[in-house]
């Protein structure tokens, strides 16, 4: 398998998808590096990682900082000598209807979900170019690839994403860097996603939604797996995730 001693960064590693990708990678014999902002739960996952025999590390980060996102990458390659991939996962979807205007909730899905990402690839663009290969994996949504009332600047910064991920998978190609895209669409994930909703009509719905259809994080962690598992020569960039209940 080539997922075995690859270098993985994760960020939004402390609970949801990150959590179960970095399990499942670090059980097929990667070495993982986990950025969050939650310190206990980062110590406690490294923990459990390094009492199943995986290798690990875990350095508290804020994704909207862009020097801390730089010393997680920093951080990998001191641990375990270099970086093959990243995985762009924190993110927030407090939801609701443009006209409620939640302007601070705007911003902070702005910094977080488009920002985030962005301060990421950053970090690795130069080991990446440099060496002439790595891997970038990006969480967007569902509602990256359709439109869904009440998630209209969620859904703008998922959009967004699936641009740019898109955008360096072509410019890489003509650079001949070799570095390789792939951006995830999950649907109904049942992860602490939901509890960053703040306007309850929209949570209600919402919350319906996800108990009637949700799946496990595992669902994606088995696709994030998959793909770096692939060989450098093949780049298999997007993939929707849906539960199968859900319509």
């Amino acid at each position: 398998m080539t997922v075995k001693n690859k270098v993985v960064v994760i960020t939004g590693a402390s609970s949801g998808i990150g959590e179960a990708s970095a399990k499942l990678l670090a059980q097929n014999g990667a070495k993982v590096v986990l950025g969050a902002r939650r310190d206990s739960r980062l110590k406690e996952i490294v923990s459990q990682i390094k009492a199943n025999g995986g290798q690990a590390a875990y350095q508290t980060t804020d994704v909207t900082n862009p020097a801390e996102v730089k010393a997680l990458v920093q951080l990998a390659k001191s641990e375990f000598g270099g970086i093959d991939v990243i995985f762009n996962n924190a993110g927030i979807m407090p939801s609701s209807p443009v006209s409620a205007l939640h302007i601070d909730e705007w911003n902070a899905m702005i910094d977080i979900n488009l920002k985030g990402v962005l301060n990421g690839i950053a970090a690795v663009m130069p080991d990446f170019t440099s060496q002439k290969h790595g891997q970038i994996i990006t969480t967007s949504s569902v509602a990256g690839l359709k439109s869904f009332p009440g998630a209209g600047v969620y859904g703008a910064t998922k959009f967004a994403v699936r641009n740019l991920m898109e955008v360096i998978r072509m410019e890489s190609a003509q650079e001949k860097t070799n570095i390789r895209t792939v951006t995830l669409y999950p649907g109904a994930i049942n992860t602490e996603l939901l509890k960053t909703i703040s306007d309850q009509q929209t949570r209600s719905g919402m919350d319906q939604l996800y108990q009637s259809v949700g799946v496990g994080p595992d669902a994606v962690a088995r696709v994030v797996d998959f793909v770096v598992d692939q060989p450098e020569d093949v780049d298999v960039s997007e993939f929707t995730v849906y539960p199968t209940k859900q319509g």
